[in-house]
């Protein structure tokens, strides 16, 4: 990418932010949405040529479909509501055999990754995966600021994709 990712958030996360705000999203939704678009533009940069896009309409592009794919899926939950005999019928969703020892195995890799970590890095990763915390409340929590907070997350995710890369 021209620009790197820490450049691209200071610039336009909260354009981005504002934007998703503007089109119906509450403050912490639109800060979790804007952290997801810049986590799936590091994905698209390592697939595609990001170096020649505008990184700026590539970025407000994925927020918006972000916010549709969301309110799709809020839309949804609302129309599903079933009857306790209608959910019951529902098939088992378990997963197969190969299913569990395949996750169990990934499961192993990223618990080991995640134990190679800086404690802080790891911490702030966790408590946003596993707190469902935003990058607010975690910078707080460890008195960064929210774009220090946001780079460790991001080392933290890039750190368990490339283990689990190893792994393949």
């Amino acid at each position: 990418m021209g620009l790197d990712i820490r450049t691209l958030f200071q610039r336009y996360a909260k354009e981005i932010s504002n934007t998703l705000r503007r089109k119906g999203a509450t403050a912490e939704n639109a800060a979790d949405l804007t952290q997801e678009a810049f986590l799936r533009l590091l994905s698209v940069g390592s697939h595609t040529d990001v170096d020649h896009a505008n990184p700026r309409a590539l970025l407000h592009s994925i927020a918006r479909n972000l916010r549709i794919d969301q309110q799709r899926r809020d839309r949804l939950m609302l129309k599903d509501d079933l009857a306790d005999q209608d959910f019951a019928a529902i098939s088992d969703g378990k997963p197969s055999p190969e299913t569990i020892v395949i996750d169990r195995q990934n499961l192993a890799i990223v618990a080991a990754a995640l134990a190679e970590l800086p404690d802080r890095t790891r911490r702030a990763f966790q408590m946003h995966r596993l707190g469902e915390k935003t990058i607010g409340q975690i910078a707080g929590e460890l008195d960064l600021s929210t774009t220090r907070t946001w780079t460790l997350i991001r080392e933290a995710y890039l750190h368990v994709r490339a283990r689990l890369r190893e792994k393949a």
